[in-house]
């Protein structure tokens, strides 16, 4: 990392934030109201408009506060390329160290799926053994996967939308709001809005074009917003722990995957609550352990780094 040079107010860097969520959502809107594009004919087709919209938001937010961080000169992109995260090194801490930490989560969600596949088996009408009951649960779910890889709204899901929004609410944002002198448990806690509030778009969505009556649009996204502000936390310390985006990024894909975590099941009779209160104590035991900076970094001593790792 490189030591900051550049000093703007935190007003400056907030405004900048604001802009930044701003364009993310009023883009997506651009080939219709702006470019005059015709309505799309296919989900395929709307959605490949959004996939192009993401990227170029993104591509404008890296831009704009690159420059205003003061490392404009693409002719040191290694340096642009650190102050945002995306890193080389520590690759596979990157990744296994906040899945790992994730999944704790999800331990209820993996024990009901457990319980689910044993009541399969037992319950087998043709006695199948249990070695070739799992050979079906395994070609099932390859067949699932050969599915939703030419499933267009897996890869928003699964591939656009983490990639993207980790871009501009984590990498492009963050160092804004430390640089404009917030500290980091405030932006933690702080970020995370913009998050959110880029996400209102659904509400207009449900309400004015799948005519959903107020209060249900309302409280799908407000259900929504609550789960993102709750992520948005997550990510960020993520972020900030560890300087390289990749760890928002797999955390993101993975929560897409496996939905809100499972709290109880009756089938379970009270082991998927256990699993998953044990799961969540693990999960805040382990929560500064597993994304300590020296883990993701080759240098924490002294640091002289734009985030303060360090200083946590």
């Amino acid at each position: 990392m490189m030591a900051a040079s550049w000093s703007f107010s935190g007003i400056t860097a907030v405004a900048a934030c604001a802009a930044m969520a701003v364009l993310y959502v009023a883009i997506l809107y651009s080939p219709t109201l702006l470019l005059r594009l015709p309505p799309p004919t296919s989900i395929e087709s709307f959605m490949l408009r959004r996939f192009a919209c993401a990227v170029v938001s993104s591509l404008i937010s890296l831009v704009f506060s690159s420059f205003l961080l003061g490392v404009g000169d693409f002719k040191e992109l290694p340096v642009i390329l650190n102050v945002y995260g995306i890193r080389s090194d520590h690759a596979w801490q990157a990744v296994a160290f906040p899945l790992l930490l994730t999944g704790l989560l999800y331990t209820g969600s993996f024990v009901s799926r457990v319980l689910l596949f044993i009541h399969a088996w037992k319950g087998s009408r043709d006695g199948l053994s249990f070695g070739a009951c799992l050979c079906g649960i395994v070609e099932r779910c390859i067949h699932g996967a050969r599915s939703s890889a030419s499933d267009v709204l897996n890869w928003r899901n699964y591939v656009v939308a983490p990639i993207t929004e980790e871009l501009v609410f984590r990498a492009c944002m963050i160092p804004l709001l430390l640089c404009g002198g917030l500290t980091a448990y405030s932006i933690t806690f702080f970020s995370p809005i913009f998050f959110s509030l880029a996400h209102l778009n659904h509400f207009l969505e449900l309400y004015y074009q799948q005519r959903y009556n107020f209060w249900k649009a309302f409280l799908i996204v407000g259900n929504q917003l609550g789960y993102t502000i709750i992520f948005g936390w997550y990510a960020s310390f993520l972020f900030i722990r560890t300087g390289n985006v990749v760890a928002p990024i797999v955390a993101h894909i993975f929560c897409n995957m496996m939905g809100l975590p499972v709290f109880s099941s009756a089938r379970g009779k009270g082991i998927v609550a256990f699993s998953f209160a044990v799961g969540v104590v693990g999960f805040f035991k382990l929560l500064f352990p597993a994304t300590r900076p020296d883990l993701f970094n080759d240098k924490t001593d002294d640091c002289s780094c734009w985030h303060g790792y360090c200083n946590w």
